[in-house]
């Protein structure tokens, strides 16, 4: 009796496996790969953005921008370096001015967020 119950689970499964993909699957992995494709082209689109508009500035020009702190919301002085010379600017929304050419270079550490991270955890 056993044995014709192995058979007919068996058989029952066969039959499900040649059945052919049910139409909710199909609706669930359409809809899984358009995601899939507006994802891509989100991703395409805002790195065609941020190239096309500079919004990430690089480090292999000829001006390097070693420091910026700001003064106010639309003032800020700007640290910047020209051929191993130093000068320190001050912008705001009309104009860049001049503050000081630094004889000597200021060093700015460039610490990571890891290393930041561990000397917090490390003083508590």
């Amino acid at each position: 009796m056993s044995f014709q119950l192995v058979l007919a689970n068996a058989s029952a499964v066969a039959s499900q496996a040649e059945a052919p993909a049910s139409p909710t699957s199909i609706a669930t992995l359409s809809s899984m790969v358009g995601g899939l494709i507006v994802v891509l082209l989100l991703i395409f689109l805002l790195a065609y953005l941020v190239r096309r508009f500079n919004l990430v500035p690089s480090s292999q020009g000829v001006l390097k921008t070693i420091a910026v702190t700001p003064l106010g919301q639309k003032e800020k002085l700007v640290l910047i370096e020209v051929a191993g010379q130093q000068y320190l600017l001050g912008v705001t929304p009309q104009q860049v001015s001049l503050v000081d050419k630094l004889a000597t270079p200021v060093e700015v550490s460039t610490e990571s967020f890891a290393s930041r991270l561990r000397q917090v955890k490390a003083s508590q």
